[in-house]
């Protein structure tokens, strides 16, 4: 064990009062992904169709994001998109589940990959792949599928409630050798230079520390951040997309993207602008299910308004 690797490890302290609750809440969904398939999509729906209603703030974020990036759509296919994008936030619940608890059996039986030979080409030639993840609501599941086949290294950050990390650590190691703490540059670094697999969603708003604006769909300035860059220069990896998209069929396909080429160092507007590019690439082939929760413009420009409501950037 090195020290950049993070593993679980059970304590008493775990079983401490405080967390019955959470346990007794992660014992029954464990029951239910022992259910058929069919049953636990079901459920997942309802809990979708419910959150909404529950989330209101969450709601509007994910409306306004969808409004931002999609203007050409209609009204009425912008709530659809809403509507799905909801009932795939609620059936992610249990896909996270399904990720952590299911044996790998049963996860073959529900998946395919599909062009996985860029990453067996990559690996071959004994270079290290930045596996570039995008936030779907399946990225748990999708991490899972592809890290059965090709285990890797994955960005980790800790949760608050301790007996939920140490099942979120324990469950993504199905998936990979050890995790690594998502600010631990170098030891993302040294993971590349040893021909590893890294996980890496570079899609979300981190805040204006180390980013630049680079549009993001009909964003013209979306903050991104310019981490991506030092792991290129660095590490020489091949970057290497993926998509997990649910099918209609209740299968799960993992699409496998060829290697970006010609990556632009040296001008961190300009990676930001091609790293955002081929995140949109990804989204597109199933934007319903992309994490539109997420405040994705929240930074703005000094003295820019919010997106999101009538505030002022102030850093």
């Amino acid at each position: 064990m090195t020290t950049q690797e993070i593993y679980p490890h059970f304590t008493k302290s775990l079983l401490h009062p405080k967390y019955w609750l959470t346990w007794i809440v992660i014992g029954i969904w464990y029951l239910i992904l022992l259910l058929p398939y069919p049953i636990i999509y079901q459920l997942g729906q309802g809990i979708g169709l419910l959150i909404p209603k529950i989330m209101r703030k969450r709601r509007e974020t994910a409306r306004q994001n969808i409004k931002l990036c999609f203007p050409d759509l209609s009204e009425q296919e912008r709530n659809n998109m809403l509507r799905d994008n909801f009932i795939s936030t609620g059936v992610a619940v249990f896909e996270t589940g399904m990720a952590w608890f299911w044996p790998d059996k049963r996860i073959k039986k529900h998946s395919t990959i599909i062009g996985d030979e860029y990453i067996k080409q990559a690996q071959q030639a004994k270079q290290g792949v930045l596996l570039l993840g995008v936030h779907f609501l399946t990225l748990e599941l999708g991490g899972r599928i592809l890290g059965m086949s090709h285990p890797g290294v994955g960005v980790y950050r800790p949760n608050d409630n301790k007996v939920l990390d140490y099942v979120q650590l324990k469950g993504r190691l199905k998936s990979n050798k050890y995790m690594i703490g998502r600010y631990n540059t170098k030891g993302m670094i040294r993971a590349l230079k040893n021909g590893e697999l890294l996980w890496y969603a570079p899609d979300h708003d981190y805040g204006p520390k180390n980013s630049v604006f680079a549009p993001f769909f009909a964003v013209n300035k979306a903050a991104t951040t310019v981490g991506t860059s030092i792991l290129v220069k660095l590490g020489q990896p091949a970057i290497i997309p993926f998509t997990p998209k649910r099918e209609r069929n209740g299968k799960y396909t993992v699409f496998v993207s060829p290697p970006l080429p010609n990556y632009p160092l040296g001008d961190d507007i300009a990676a930001a602008t091609f790293m955002n590019k081929a995140i949109e690439n990804e989204i597109l082939k199933a934007p319903e299910q992309y994490m539109w929760l997420h405040r994705r413009f929240k930074t703005r420009p000094k003295g820019e308004a919010s997106l999101y409501s009538n505030e002022v950037q102030s850093n």
